[in-house]
């Protein structure tokens, strides 16, 4: 039994003491493969170096959250990464790339016109690379389907995905997958857990964003932080307890799970297939 952490912030500074050690702790746990998304020019190199040393892929782009501060001229960038590393068989996605109209201060009209311009272009150069999309969706899945619906792209992943069914169905009819993680382990998340429970399987790809998203067992309310109790931070070697959560409300067995979500993973992003194959 496999898995693949379809996105996984190893670069991030939470892990910047231990990363080798947080890796190896997944691997003991038969986390095969962890796909590390870049979120602005100064991590490409990270998440290239992290994913080169534990047998890993990785994607590039520039996150929507780092977008008001990125220089236009990033795009360009962007493309002349992806020409870089075409070859690179670790380069999977194009990502971490979309729209996130939750935090108030993108929403300010300027901004959002950036959020989008940047959102475009990237999905102009997953089309011109060949490459598929790792997609940030938060509170803006209709938009980010506008776009798709106007530049078509090889699928990819909608990452975190917590939208309507109708939302799910759009994005599973353009060829992506859906990411589920900790999120779905509340059992007050109902909605989620019944788009996990009823969503076709082969649409269903799993992913911690770690160290972000901490599933349920790792949460900690402000009160029992104030309280001295500290919030564990969310770890890949979280996946296949998160997976037993997918499992549980589907009523499927463990190794069923694995087996489905390791070959969702490969369809969303075919280049995993021969990293896969390696390990």
């Amino acid at each position: 039994m496999r898995w693949i952490d379809t996105h996984c912030h190893l670069d991030a500074q939470e892990f910047s003491t231990d990363a080798s050690a947080v890796r190896t702790r997944a691997a003991t746990k038969n986390v095969a493969i962890c796909v590390i998304p870049a979120v602005e020019l100064a991590n490409f190199s990270a998440v290239r170096r992290l994913a080169a040393q534990a047998g890993d892929a990785y994607a590039l782009g520039i996150h929507p959250l780092y977008v008001p501060q990125a220089a236009h001229e990033a795009l360009a960038a962007v493309d002349v990464a992806l020409t870089e590393y075409a070859t690179d068989p670790r380069l999977v996605a194009v990502g971490e790339i979309g729209l996130d109209f939750f935090v108030p201060a993108l929403c300010e009209p300027a901004v959002r016109e950036k959020q989008e311009l940047f959102y475009r272009s990237q999905l102009q150069f997953a089309r011109k690379h060949g490459l598929p999309a790792i997609l940030h969706v938060r509170r803006s899945a209709d938009r980010l389907l506008k776009h798709l619906r106007e530049v078509s792209v090889t699928g990819g992943i909608a990452h975190a995905f917590n939208g309507s069914l109708q939302q799910a169905h759009a994005f599973i009819d353009l060829g992506f997958k859906l990411g589920f993680g900790g999120a779905m382990t509340y059992e007050r998340a109902t909605q989620l857990r019944h788009l996990a429970a009823t969503l076709p399987l082969s649409a269903i790809v799993l992913e911690t964003d770690a160290p972000d998203i901490p599933p349920q067992w790792l949460y900690r309310s402000a009160e029992q932080r104030a309280a001295g109790q500290s919030q564990s931070r969310n770890e890949p070697g979280e996946l296949p307890r998160i997976a037993q959560v997918l499992a549980d409300v589907r009523g499927l067995g463990l190794d069923a799970v694995a087996e489905a979500t390791c070959a969702n993973a490969m369809s969303a992003l075919p280049r995993l297939a021969h990293l896969l194959q390696a390990v």
